[in-house]
């Protein structure tokens, strides 16, 4: 087993927070630094968990995206078991086919069944 040490890195930065918000739900948060500079922080985006407390307090913890790749792969379904508790079956479709739309569906679901019985997930 390769073992990879990660170095966890702080930087401190002072600046004013903009909250923008709406009747129902706050929409947009900013930060904005005393000092800006390029390279004072590594840029990031990313999925997480944003959590602003009533003192101004703000944190951000990042979440990761918990997929695995497709198990079956058709030509218009994909069929994938996450590593979130859920099995998704996804169908992609170019808007021209729209018409053949109910045909597509059947198909790919009766491949998807098949690969499942297959593999012993189903009888």
């Amino acid at each position: 087993m390769k073992r990879i040490n990660k170095l966890n890195k702080t930087v401190t930065v002072n600046g004013m927070m903009a909250v923008t918000k709406s009747e129902l739900e706050m929409d947009y948060v900013q930060f904005l630094p005393d000092n800006p500079s390029v390279g004072q922080m590594d840029a990031f985006r990313g999925r997480g968990l944003g959590q602003l407390l009533s003192n101004g307090s703000f944190e951000f913890i990042r979440t990761k995206r918990l997929r695995r790749k497709p198990e079956f792969r058709g030509c218009y379904a994909s069929l994938s078991f996450g590593g979130d508790g859920f099995d998704r079956v996804t169908f992609v479709v170019p808007n021209a086919l729209r018409t053949q739309l109910p045909t597509i569906l059947r198909k790919g679901i009766c491949q998807i069944i098949s690969h499942l019985v297959k593999k012993g997930w189903s009888k």
